[in-house]
């Protein structure tokens, strides 16, 4: 029998100026049936410290090290050493609302198909607008993420999935995990209430995925993944033939367009500005 209805991992490597914020976020939280589990990566900063404070503030928080391993290993640390039927990760640059928690549950209570409850999220410090994503459907998912990290679902799914992979070393451990959880059926619900702030820095793992890394993500997701992009975005061979469409549809309607212009130019002002098409 879990302690706990829901436990908030925490990961967090050499990002200690943020984490007291984040905590606090969980602090405040109006539901109050969790545990915090802050999961010290291989720190080389005071993350410790931190931690331990507040470990000695409120008993709910608690406090893991590993050497350093990367964001998947670390979430898939504090998961398995939770106790709770729901997780929630945070990140430790992240804040929660504080009716997060209650809300989140709340539709997990009101609908036992639910597998992934989100919610409006906000950014703040480098940005401070609504973050704008992409409506949930596994079609939309196929090609691109629109659920943040912190994001409530059942302890059960990650096992089943065999939590976050952790060959995801560059980024998109997110958009792999839910695809993981999601894609064999499952519902999913975002709270029509921002709940969620996300901090823009200058620099992020995000931002730090130069051609190259992207390039191999997509590889491997790829393949990991083949049966669900190829049900939702069709074969590579169809793929191709849509290209080659949209390529034959731009050129006939970019050389209408030069006629057009050309046409207009040589009745008004007696010169054309294109050669004529082949």
């Amino acid at each position: 029998m879990a302690n706990y209805l829901i436990s908030i991992i925490v990961p967090c490597y050499n990002q200690a100026q943020y984490l007291n914020e984040a905590l606090q976020s969980v602090l405040n939280q109006s539901f109050t049936d969790w545990e915090c589990i802050i999961v010290n990566d291989g720190s080389t900063d005071n993350t410790e410290t931190i931690s331990n404070k507040w470990v000695k503030k409120d008993s709910r928080f608690k406090y893991l090290f590993q050497d350093n391993s990367g964001l998947s290993s670390a979430r898939n640390l504090g998961v398995k050493n939770s106790e709770s039927e729901f997780v929630l990760p945070l990140d430790a640059d992240d804040k929660i609302g504080e009716d997060y928690l209650k809300l989140a549950y709340q539709e997990f209570k009101q609908n036992e198909d639910l597998k992934v409850v989100y919610c409006e999220a906000m950014k703040f410090e480098g940005s401070n607008e609504k973050w704008e994503l992409q409506e949930f459907s596994l079609n939309n998912l196929s090609r691109e993420n629109m659920i943040f990290c912190s994001a409530l679902f059942r302890k059960e799914d990650w096992e089943a999935v065999g939590g976050f992979d952790v060959n995801m070393i560059y980024g998109w451990e997110d958009w792999e995990f839910w695809i993981s959880v999601l894609k064999n059926g499952g519902q999913v619900k975002k709270i029509e209430s921002i709940q969620f702030y996300y901090r823009v820095k200058d620099q992020s793992m995000l931002k730090a995925m130069d051609a190259e890394k992207i390039k191999k993500a997509e590889a491997y997701l790829s393949i990991k993944h083949s049966d669900f992009f190829v049900e939702h975005l069709g074969s590579f061979s169809s793929l191709l033939r849509k290209i080659d469409r949209v390529k034959s549809d731009y050129e006939e309607k970019l050389k209408s367009e030069k006629f057009i212009i050309n046409t207009f130019l040589k009745k008004f002002f007696g010169f054309t500005v294109f050669n004529k098409t082949k």
